[in-house]
C-alpha cells in the first residue's frame, strides 16, 4: 500500500509533466507557423504589387518609345512621367528584394517548429523506451525509479532546448525597422 502512495504521485508528476511539455512545445510551434504564414502572405503581396508596378513603369516606357519611334511627340505629362520612371522601378526593385530577404526569417521560425516537433518526437520515444524497460514484475520502488528517471530525462531535454531556442524572432510584419533575428 505504501508503494502505491508513493507511486501514483510520480506517476502522475510524469504524465503531467510529458502533457505540459508537449503542450508547450505544440503551442510554439503554432505560433511560429502563424507567424511565418503572415509574414509570406505579406512578402508574397509585396512582390506582387511591386511586380505588378514594375511591368507598368516598363510598359509605359515601351509605349513612350513606340510612340517616338512612330514620329509622334508625347505629351509634356507623359515626358515628365518618362524623366520619373527610372526612379520608380529603382523603389519597386528595392522594395521587392526587401520582399524576398523575408524568407531568411521564416526559415528560422521554419526550422524553431522543426526543432520542437523533434524534441518533441525525442521525448515521446525517450517515455516508450524507458517504459519498455520496465518489467512486468517490476516492485514499486523499481517503478517509482523508472518514473523518476524518466521524469528526469524529461526535465533536462525540455530546458535544454528552451536553452537551445530562447531567442526568438519577433518579425510580425514586413515594415521596416522591426527585424530582430537570432
Amino acid at each position: 500500500m505504501a508503494n502505491n502512495k508513493i507511486l501514483a504521485p510520480q506517476l502522475k508528476d510524469l504524465l503531467s509533466d510529458v502533457s505540459n511539455h508537449g503542450n508547450q512545445h505544440l503551442l510554439e510551434v503554432e505560433v511560429d507557423l502563424i507567424q511565418t504564414t503572415n509574414l509570406l502572405g505579406e512578402a508574397i503581396d509585396k512582390l506582387v504589387n511591386n511586380f505588378i508596378s514594375i511591368n507598368e513603369a516598363v510598359n509605359f516606357q515601351q509605349e513612350t518609345v513606340s510612340l517616338l519611334l512612330a514620329g509622334k511627340n508625347p505629351s509634356l505629362k507623359d515626358i515628365e512621367r518618362l524623366r520619373k520612371i527610372h526612379l520608380e522601378i529603382g523603389i519597386h526593385i528595392n522594395e521587392a528584394v526587401t520582399s524576398m530577404q523575408f524568407q531568411d526569417i521564416t526559415n528560422q521560425l521554419i526550422g524553431r517548429a522543426v526543432k520542437r516537433v523533434a524534441a518533441l518526437r525525442d521525448a515521446l520515444a525517450t517515455l516508450g523506451n524507458t517504459g519498455a524497460q520496465m518489467l512486468p514484475e517490476s516492485g514499486g520502488e523499481e517503478i517509482i525509479a523508472f518514473l523518476s528517471g524518466i521524469n528526469n530525462a524529461l526535465v533536462v531535454r525540455n530546458i535544454e532546448l528552451e536553452s537551445a531556442l530562447r531567442k526568438v524572432v519577433n518579425q510580425s510584419k514586413m515594415d521596416s525597422g522591426d527585424i530582430e533575428l537570432f
